[in-house]
């Protein structure tokens, strides 16, 4: 047990060990990407090495649950993605000092991190130990992290897609970057859908002909929640004879855009059919009870619940930005439509629902593809390999 009461996991004496550090606090894309990596780097000659800045919020409760061991960071503040704040200068000598320390004593070989923060706090760290460092990119291509910090720091840069990465330039990490599709439990593709639509038409009291289109994700501007619901006043509008149900299911991720949704929902005056559900585990049920899922977000770097959807047979209209291009061909696997434009996504909505063949063909394509793209297997395969090339360095 650790000073904080925490259970750590005996560290393999044959493998390399990979540590990888998390802020802590919500859970997002990244750490159930991470999960699904730690947990298949068991099966290889990497031993990884968990770590938490902070034990609020549901992430520890989240890693007990899929059986990944943890142990509180060497340092429990960390330094924000979008700059070091001058309170912290004083200090980060100190810091940069004490996690270098704990690399070598722990003899960590890798520091992959998937955080801004992360990236921030542990880069330099890692390179004074000599540790390879894995820059895990999960965001927007001109972060200033990426575009400035990593080309120094980082030893090689993972990218969840094309999109996400990083810009050509005259300082830019991109001859050290690879694109690397985030792992999926493909597993998912075997849930019942008729069963999952009972049980879920019963919990929330609509009738079984009730068009249900569900969101996904943190509560933040990037992902567009407000053109969510813009969208389905759209579709009410469009079809006032239809039984409509907008589900949105995620956190506030941005101070105050809760009550903007909250009110969005009043001004549209769509409080009967727009429900806020919150976070919940599993969502598996939910998008297979769902009718469409719709991904309004604009420069998403690559969503999962996007591929959630197609791997469990529910079609996916998504906005034509980002990563969602890479992920969709467009009338092939799901639709893409304009970015920002409530009109247009619902039209495309409204086309899936109205045409069953054109959903039903849209579906198993969908399912096929993301099967041979998305397993666990091949993302794993993929960083190990990509482990190894950084060790030879």
């Amino acid at each position: 047990m650790s000073e904080e009461g925490v259970r750590v996991r005996p560290a393999s004496m044959d493998k390399c060990r990979v540590c990888f550090p998390f802020a802590g606090g919500l859970i997002g894309g990244s750490h159930i990407s991470a999960m699904k990596l730690i947990q298949g780097l068991h099966h290889t000659q990497f031993e990884p090495v968990v770590l938490l800045h902070s034990l609020d919020g549901p992430l520890p409760d989240f890693l007990t649950s899929a059986g990944i061991a943890f142990e509180r960071a060497p340092i429990h503040h960390y330094w924000q993605a979008g700059g070091v704040s001058l309170r912290d200068l004083p200090q980060m000598p100190a810091d940069i000092a004490r996690i270098r320390a704990f690399l070598r004593a722990r003899n960590i070989r890798i520091v992959h991190t998937n955080e801004g923060a992360m990236h921030a706090t542990w880069g330099m760290s890692a390179r004074l130990a000599g540790a390879r460092h894995i820059w895990h990119h999960r965001g927007n291509p001109r972060a200033a992290g990426l575009r400035f910090l990593a080309p120094i720091v980082a030893d090689r840069v993972i990218c969840v897609s094309n999109f996400a990465s990083p810009l050509q330039g005259l300082w830019s990490a991109r001859g050290k970057s690879t694109v690397a599709y985030s792992p999926f439990d493909t597993s998912i593709a075997h849930v019942d859908r008729k069963a999952a639509r009972s049980t879920i038409e019963e919990r929330l009291g609509v009738a079984p002909d009730t068009v249900i289109i569900s969101f996904l994700g943190h509560f933040s501007t990037r992902k567009r929640p407000l053109v969510f619901v813009e969208t389905i006043a759209a579709m009410r509008r469009a079809r006032p004879d239809r039984r409509i149900v907008g589900l949105m299911f995620g956190d506030e991720h941005e101070a105050g855009i809760d009550a903007k949704i909250r009110q969005k929902i009043q001004d549209l005056d769509v409080a009967d059919c727009v429900r806020m559900m919150g976070f919940l585990q599993p969502v598996e049920p939910w998008l297979a009870a769902s009718d469409v899922l719709l991904v309004p977000a604009v420069e998403e770097p690559f969503g999962r619940t996007l591929i959630e959807a197609m791997l469990i047979g529910t079609p996916v209209v998504a906005a034509a930005s980002g990563g969602n291009i890479e992920a969709i061909r467009n009338r092939g696997t799901g639709l893409l439509a304009r970015p920002d434009d409530p009109e247009d996504l619902a039209a495309h909505v409204l086309g899936v629902i109205e045409d069953p063949r054109m959903a039903t063909t849209i579906a198993h394509r969908a399912r096929q593809e993301a099967l041979q793209k998305f397993s666990v297997e091949t993302h794993v395969n993929k960083i190990a390999r990509i482990y190894r090339e950084a060790l030879a360095i």
